[in-house]
């Protein structure tokens, strides 16, 4: 741990000094044994930053031997029977040589056995409640109902081993459901609610240690990452952007990527699950890094806003996702950079994100949901999301909210203070809203989608305008609705209105 904790110091430090020394603890440390998971997490962490943010050329190829080798190393720790399961945590899960083992969705299940068939089965130990299977199983299985209507303790794997005839149990199962002669989000809420486990033992590329797409040229970083105290959102928001559309092709791997990135740290974003290829844009944002863009099918879409995701890429190594809900020109904006790059110039990353979706989408106002501040999330109460975000520019909407700020933000001045929890929770309770356009300052303040839609189930002329508009977002490309919608002042004033 001692050799870890110097590599870990040395990996915010851009020095040739520096990075001779970090040769020679990689050389150090790969001559080590490991006998515990909290020291083999720790030093797979290091390396993956180690990767995307690497010195030169000579310790890139040394962590990537490094990585290599951790399939090995969890195996290693299994005979000598160490307990490994800390490995599959959802904040680590993904190294090579582990599983990840849940609930998948229907669409996740059907897309890994589509890429993955042959490291994907049902895993029955975890397995809880056979009444679900009864509820579904007798539609494709004659018979069956001879037992589940009148026994007790059936033998449900006996009947699936019958059916199937030697086909592997999942791949045979998720066909059943696709056989089935109802729509598909019927079909997915049927599969879905069997709450079956699924174990995905990744192969090295898939997995967290070796996912990582080929880049064309490697940034290697010779001085300092770029602070937030170096970032105006103002600046960046005006910087160029050119967007290059992918093929079809490209736009399903680039897609395939982003889920397989999700699905091994336990997410399931619904932007990457039913992302578009028709539609997927690859931007370079300069300094090793490059965004993935994507929308949405007709079918998939939401009744009244534009959704887009992006995947975000550092020297190819996947390191997080935006996730923007855009009406008119107020985009709700949600950003994850993985934990293990988040001492990685993560203000300017954001700015720069944030640049690429106002100029694809014309945005405007950047808001934040108040859970992404800290509201009944203590990791963001940790790490002060609050004060990331404001001084980014961005404020609380409600009015309490902003004098509390204010106040902290004097006392802050006072060499020493800082923040405690207790006031910071108080400050996440607000929703935060960043705005380019100063001149419509405070339109969005008390606005959610969410009173619209409560308003709908008793107001008629509510649910007509909410069709009206679905039926305008249908084209093949939903941000030229979005465009539209900005062109309307009337349509966004009674858009307000009905949501404040």
């Amino acid at each position: 741990m001692n050799l870890i904790d110097r590599l870990d110091e040395l990996k915010n430090q851009f020095t040739p000094a520096a990075a001779g020394r970090v040769q020679q603890l990689l050389d150090r440390l790969s001559r080590k044994k490991f006998n515990d998971t909290d020291s083999l997490v720790r030093y797979h962490e290091v390396l993956l930053f180690l990767r995307a943010y690497p010195r030169d050329a000579g310790v890139l190829r040394a962590v990537e031997k490094e990585l290599r080798s951790f399939a090995s190393r969890v195996t290693a720790l299994e005979e000598n029977d160490v307990d490994t399961s800390p490995l599959q945590h959802p904040e680590v899960s993904g190294i090579a040589g582990t599983s990840v083992i849940d609930t998948f969705s229907f669409y996740i299940v059907r897309w890994l056995l589509q890429h993955h068939a042959s490291e994907v089965e049902i895993y029955w130990e975890w397995f809880e409640n056979e009444n679900r299977l009864a509820e579904t199983w007798p539609r494709f299985m004659p018979l069956l109902e001879e037992d589940t209507f009148v026994e007790a303790n059936i033998p449900y794997r006996e009947w699936l081993a019958a059916a199937r005839q030697g086909r592997p149990e999942l791949a045979w199962l998720t066909e059943q459901f696709e056989k089935l002669p109802k729509p598909e989000k019927e079909r997915a809420e049927l599969y879905d609610s069997q709450q079956l486990y699924v174990r995905w033992t990744p192969s090295f590329d898939a997995s967290r240690t070796g996912m990582c797409l080929r880049s064309k040229e490697t940034f290697y970083h010779r001085g300092p990452l770029i602070q937030r105290r170096d970032i105006d959102l103002r600046r960046e928001l005006v910087q160029p952007v050119e967007l290059q559309k992918l093929s079809t092709t490209q736009g399903e791997k680039a897609l395939d990527m982003a889920r397989a990135a999700s699905t091994i740290r336990y997410r399931e974003l619904y932007g990457f699950t039913h992302g578009d290829p028709r539609y997927v844009y690859r931007v370079e944002l300069s300094r090793g890094v490059e965004l993935f863009l994507m929308g949405l099918p007709a079918e998939k879409r939401l009744p009244l806003r534009a959704y887009h995701a992006a995947t975000i890429y550092k020297n190819g190594v996947p390191i997080g996702y935006f996730e923007g809900l855009s009406l008119f020109e107020r985009m709700e904006s949600g950003f994850n950079l993985y934990y293990t790059f988040r001492d990685g110039e993560t203000a300017w990353l954001y700015a720069r994100t944030l640049n690429v979706m106002h100029r694809f989408a014309g945005v405007t106002a950047f808001s934040l949901d108040p859970y992404q501040i800290g509201h009944e999330n203590e990791e963001g109460i940790e790490s002060g999301a609050f004060w990331f975000y404001r001084k980014l520019g961005f404020r609380p909407t409600d009015k309490d909210v902003l004098k509390l700020t204010l106040k902290e933000e004097e006392k802050i001045t006072r060499e020493g203070y800082r923040t405690s929890a207790a006031t910071l929770r108080k400050l996440a309770a607000s929703s935060m809203i960043f705005e380019f356009d100063t001149r419509r300052s405070g339109d969005w303040d008390r606005f959610q989608v969410r009173t619209i839609g409560l308003k709908a189930q008793r107001m008629k002329n509510v649910l007509a305008l909410a069709h009206e508009l679905a039926k305008a977002k249908r084209g093949p490309e939903e941000v030229r609705y979005l465009r539209l919608m900005q062109k309307d002042e009337r349509l966004r004033s009674e858009i307000i209105k009905l949501g404040s």
